[in-house]
């Protein structure tokens, strides 16, 4: 599916994918922490590692020096700004900007983004250190996973608590790829 996806016209990969995201999440699907401060949450994180995902990693992108940065709107929504550089383009800078708002009853565990009004995809905290320097991110069909940190390397033994989480909610770690900064 990811190959088919990467050969449409992004537009339409696009469309196809947020429609794939509007669907009601799976019986299964994996647990979030119990609750998040978004204000302590608010701030750029940078991407240790991830699973392959379409905008990131396709035939012409791959992204590299990922950072996520949030912030606080006036609406009460949260603002995204998801920046990395193409490394099959000499680092050309790629950004993409969108919002998102918190899933009633989630205790902001569960967000809702958008790059692409009126379509919306899952956002879910899967793993939060206490002290919020790292985070793991997923979505309920396990095929999405970021392992974010707030600074641009995570001590090893963090790295291993932040993938025992992503095993514990049920993600296959074989493809997961490291980011470079």
């Amino acid at each position: 599916m990811r190959r088919l996806l990467a050969t449409l016209p992004v537009p339409l990969a696009l469309l196809l994918v947020l429609l794939g995201c509007a669907a009601t999440p799976p019986a299964d699907a994996p647990r979030t922490v119990a609750a998040v401060d978004l204000p302590r949450y608010l701030g750029t994180w940078y991407e240790i590692a991830r699973l392959p995902m379409w905008a990131q990693d396709n035939r012409t992108v791959s992204c590299e020096n990922v950072t996520a940065t949030y912030t606080a709107r006036a609406d009460g929504r949260i603002g995204v700004l998801n920046r990395c550089l193409n490394a099959l383009a000499d680092d050309a800078p790629r950004a993409a900007s969108g919002s998102a708002y918190v899933v009633a009853g989630s205790s902001g565990a569960k967000l809702r983004v958008s790059f692409f009004w009126p379509f919306h995809g899952d956002y879910w905290v899967l793993g939060l250190d206490p002290d919020y320097r790292w985070a793991v991110v997923g979505e309920p069909r396990r095929q999405y996973l970021w392992i974010l940190s707030r600074t641009l390397q995570m001590a090893p033994a963090d790295f291993g608590l932040a993938r025992q989480v992503a095993r514990d909610a049920g993600y296959d770690l074989a493809p997961l790829r490291m980011t470079r900064h």
